[in-house]
């Protein structure tokens, strides 16, 4: 029997705001904190998603949009097998919360929350583990 089902695939943007990063916390399960982002609507390239749903979660416009990896991994999102291509921006405007957002603050390394959904622990570990190598010089 074929298999009917179809994976989704989703945007996310780590937004750097001075020293920090741009975190929301869901309205809607799974709950926790996260990397903004949202699904790719029919039509849309995955840019064009990371910049609509930033403007929708944040209202922050994206400079310098930059994809940092992609995550496929089953089971990485609870709802479905969902593909997310990461990217990294500079946010420009004032970030307020908006659209699935409850609520919207910034992080930086040492104050990330404990309660982080999805696998984003795991992505922004790996995006400060990069920017320290590179601030170091150990990777260009």
């Amino acid at each position: 029997m074929k298999n009917t089902k179809t994976t989704k695939i989703a945007s996310d943007v780590i937004i750097k705001i001075g020293k920090g990063i741009v975190l929301i916390e869901r309205k809607n399960p799974p709950y926790g904190w996260a990397i903004p982002g949202g699904f790719v609507e029919y039509g849309e390239s995955v840019e064009e998603t990371a910049k609509r749903e930033m403007k929708e979660e944040t209202g922050l416009n994206l400079k310098n949009l930059e994809q940092f990896h992609t995550y496929s991994k089953m089971g990485r999102d609870p709802r479905g097998h969902t593909v997310t291509i990461v990217f990294t921006a500079k946010g420009i405007g004032t970030p307020h919360a908006g659209d699935d957002a409850g609520a919207l603050r910034i992080f930086t390394e040492k104050t990330l929350p404990k309660d982080l959904a999805f696998d984003h622990k795991e992505i922004l570990k790996q995006y400060f583990n990069l920017k320290r190598e590179k601030k170091n010089g150990k990777r260009k």
